[in-house]
């Protein structure tokens, strides 16, 4: 059963895809393979408690399982694909809005029910030839399930508030999702490998991807709202194992100096080391923390199972200052809300995403770095072959099994002006007397912001 939106273009709407800033924007791809509805998707709903994961130390946010990684190189094909996909649902109205006392449960039967299979329908959740009834029968449990997968929901197979909301929001914001991805991947330069990495920061998960396919998802916790990480690409050029954290100038003024001002023997608690401007040991207590100063000072602390990185750090250099690593902090993994760190990706299984990086380094299997770690001696292990690596953020996109995911845009950068240099006015115009909403064409200034966060937690 392929579930893949299927419509025909309008005229208009091919010419517009033909358009050259259109046309810039979209590579080559390999063609769709057919959806897999027993795909498992990454549970990345915000709860109404995020604290609520340490009730649960033992739950495991679930990941997908399909091979077909997030961002490749037909990526941008897809995605323009799917907005042509969701553009002529646009035109034709858009899908109908479930009341929010709806009586919607397996088992159910009446008016509710039939619009959703009405809704399911739409976006091929539930097949076409399944959309007729007003029963909440298996067909529905299952396109339910489906629907939740692909947007980042625990797939129950019944409709809760979130599932409940994700339905009703309105086709014209999914485009704009659609668009806004697009934009930010137009602006990216990243060679692809054999071997690389991704991570997408609205999902809050990582790929190690090889030979075109995911051969490991993680678990990852990346940046507070007000604290984000940043999309980027580098490559991977080191572990660290039992690293030591200088703390970054932005987090000793907002975290450390305020915690020091109240109690100088914070520094000696968090087995944190205060240096002078020569590198030479400082006595915490002898600092006024309450001076200008007090920033002058450089704050190292030392490796072990108090660091705030973790046992493993792996160094990816960039202007941002941010990296992925182990964290001390394992409780929130377990959390549908992973967005946690000030800017830094933590990664659930940092010792395996190492393990795997360090594949053409002979010597330093698992049971090696597993000893060097037991050894508590820092390490740098610098990779054979650097590894390539993306943090991409992306709200909508489609894999090459055409199946379109959306997530939360916890940033808010989808509301935020497009940054396409080439786009031209006279294909803004042509789009939007169209009702074909491209971000692409915008062609007003954006304000950029640079940030540079280092985990402090």
């Amino acid at each position: 059963m392929n579930h893949a939106i299927r419509v025909a273009p309008s005229a208009l709407l091919a010419a517009i895809l033909a358009s050259p800033v259109f046309a810039q924007a979209v590579a080559p791809g390999p063609a769709p393979a057919k959806a897999n509805p027993a795909t498992k998707s990454a549970v990345a709903a915000a709860p109404a408690n995020p604290s609520a994961a340490k009730a649960a130390p033992t739950r495991r946010a679930l990941v997908s399982t399909s091979p077909n990684p997030t961002f490749d190189e037909g990526t941008i094909q897809r995605i323009s694909a799917a907005m042509l996909s969701y553009t002529v649902l646009d035109v034709q109205g858009g899908w109908p809005t479930l009341p929010a006392n709806a009586k919607l449960a397996p088992g159910a039967k009446g008016p509710d029910v039939a619009l959703l299979r009405a809704r399911l329908a739409m976006t091929d959740d539930l097949p076409a030839d399944q959309v007729n009834g007003d029963v909440y029968d298996d067909a529905v449990v299952a396109a339910v399930k489906y629907f939740q997968g692909r947007h980042g929901l625990e797939e129950t197979g019944t409709i809760g508030p979130k599932t409940l909301a994700a339905l009703n929001v309105p086709v014209k914001q999914r485009l704009r999702q659609l668009a806004a991805s697009l934009d930010r991947l137009a602006l990216m330069d990243f060679s692809f490998g054999q071997r690389y990495v991704v991570v997408n920061l609205p999902a809050a998960f990582a790929e190690a991807i090889e030979g075109d396919k995911v051969v490991r998802r993680y678990v990852v916790q990346v940046g507070k709202p007000e604290r984000p990480s940043p999309t980027l690409t580098t490559h991977i050029t080191t572990v660290n194992l039992n690293p030591t954290w200088t703390v970054p100038l932005g987090i000793l003024k907002k975290d450390v100096i305020p915690k020091m001002r109240k109690d100088p023997g914070y520094a000696g608690r968090m087995h944190m080391k205060v240096l002078d401007g020569a590198g030479h040991e400082v006595d915490p207590m002898a600092v006024d923390w309450s001076s200008d100063r007090a920033p002058n000072f450089t704050i190292r602390q030392d490796s072990g199972t108090w660091n705030a990185l973790g046992s493993v750090r792996i160094d990816m250099p960039n202007p941002h200052s941010v990296y992925m690593h182990d964290t001390n902090h394992k409780e929130f993994f377990s959390a549908d809300y992973r967005f946690q760190s000030s800017g830094c990706t933590r990664v659930e299984d940092p010792r395996g995403l190492a393990t795997w990086l360090l594949a053409d380094n002979p010597g330093w299997g698992r049971r090696e770095i597993d000893a060097a770690i037991a050894k508590g001696e820092r390490t740098d292990v610098r990779l054979a072959h650097k590894v390539p690596v993306a943090w991409v953020y992306l709200t909508g996109w489609a894999t090459r099994d055409n199946i379109i995911h959306f997530r939360d845009d916890i940033y808010g950068h989808d509301e935020k002006p497009t940054l396409v240099a080439d786009a031209r006015p006279q294909v803004a115009s042509a789009a939007r007397a169209s009702g074909f909403v491209l971000q692409s064409a915008d062609v007003r200034p954006a304000e950029v912001k640079q940030v540079s966060y280092l985990d402090s937690q």
